[in-house]
């Protein structure tokens, strides 16, 4: 069976909505962010901050090509996986590509009020994610099979993306 690949920006809930259908379908769930906190021994946000995006990306790149042949399971990337071809062309060769899309506002408020993202570790935090949001939002658009609303409490936003029959 195809895997089923959660893509949207920070904050859309592609780590929170991934375990639940996951776990509703008996898959295995994989989190690209955690797989590289797991090879590297690095936080992500400590990436960032000592080896820089750059490095980050390519330890990204890494991850999903080495799942790329996985066979049945719920992967939820991070927010700039998108930002690579061969990511996409990775996630796509066994998956279904699902963007949890939402308001940026909502998204916003989702995560103002932690430092787990080094991205808005700025001193203009709300700036800097408006500016990125601005860049991803198309890359999502036209990468995505299915786009689901991811606005709605956890329990509504899976259930949209079962009754798509994907698991068939």
């Amino acid at each position: 069976m195809k895997n089923i690949v959660l893509v949207g920006f920070m904050g859309c809930g592609k780590s929170t909505v991934g375990k639940k259908l996951a776990q509703k379908l008996k898959r295995k769930f994989i989190d690209t962010d955690a797989l590289i906190e797991e090879k590297t021994r690095k936080r992500i946000k400590d990436i960032f901050k000592r080896i820089g995006e750059t490095a980050f990306r390519q330890a990204e790149t890494e991850v999903i090509k080495e799942i790329e042949d996985f066979d049945n399971v719920v992967i939820a990337c991070g927010g700039g996986a998108v930002l690579r071809n061969r990511n996409v062309k990775s996630l796509k060769k066994n998956g279904i590509i699902i963007y949890l899309k939402a308001d940026p506002s909502i998204l916003f408020n989702r995560v103002k009020h932690t430092n787990k993202r080094p991205l808005l570790n700025t001193r203009h935090p709300e700036e800097q994610f408006y500016k990125i949001f601005s860049k991803r939002a198309e890359i999502y658009e036209n990468i995505a099979d299915i786009i689901v609303e991811a606005e709605e409490e956890l329990d509504k936003v899976v259930e949209k993306i079962l009754s798509f029959q994907i698991s068939q």
